[in-house]
């Protein structure tokens, strides 16, 4: 059996049929609240990230990854039974963190404002722009006022081509690509973040 600390294990939220897995770990596991094809097991499981918490202990990964996840996590809904005001995205980053070890990595791709992409579709509820991952960065982070409890540090935060994004390691053509993006930020969709979480 292994141990946390001799295993590389990665988590990919709403990883449906195909887990991603941009570190390419030895161990893959994700959740999601289909996984299409795939039975649930202790590898996969299924959960709503928007009002469940992630289905692994504590400090059990050393990287997570969401790839179009976290635009369709609300930023404010209501708990009409508690009568209060919840906030489902600073719980699922507090989550994350848990999740995480320390000095492990979290890494999104998502589309982010001004692009239409982060927009069109009915379900994107939490609109990202190029400073949203300060909020849960550093000792004093901002998100603290709504309940964060972790802290990341910033490894990379960048607009970025979704073609390319598929792993953590940069292509020759998107670097070449991301260096254009003063030209042609409209048609860049998609900002990534890598953050590493402080323990």
């Amino acid at each position: 059996m292994h141990t946390i600390e001799n295993s590389n294990k990665h988590l990919d939220l709403g990883c449906g049929d195909y887990a991603r897995n941009p570190y390419n770990a030895s161990e893959l596991f994700g959740v999601d609240l289909s996984l299409g094809t795939r039975e649930p097991d202790e590898h996969f499981k299924i959960c709503n990230l928007v009002c469940e918490p992630i289905p692994f202990v504590d400090s059990y990964f050393n990287s997570v990854s969401a790839f179009d996840v976290i635009e369709h996590i609300p930023r404010q809904s209501v708990d009409h039974e508690r009568k209060i005001i919840v906030n489902p995205f600073v719980e699922l980053m507090n989550e994350i963190h848990r999740v995480l070890q320390p000095n492990g990595l979290f890494y999104a791709s998502t589309p982010a404002f001004p692009s239409p992409e982060a927009f069109q579709d009915p379900t994107h509820v939490n609109i990202i722009t190029e400073g949203t991952h300060q909020y849960f960065c550093g000792e004093n982070a901002a998100a603290k006022r709504y309940g964060f409890t972790g802290q990341f540090k910033v490894i990379e935060a960048q607009r970025i081509y979704p073609k390319y994004a598929q792993t953590a390691e940069r292509s020759l053509i998107n670097v070449i690509k991301n260096a254009h993006k003063k030209y042609v930020k409209r048609s860049i969709s998609h900002f990534v973040w890598q953050l590493q979480a402080i323990k």
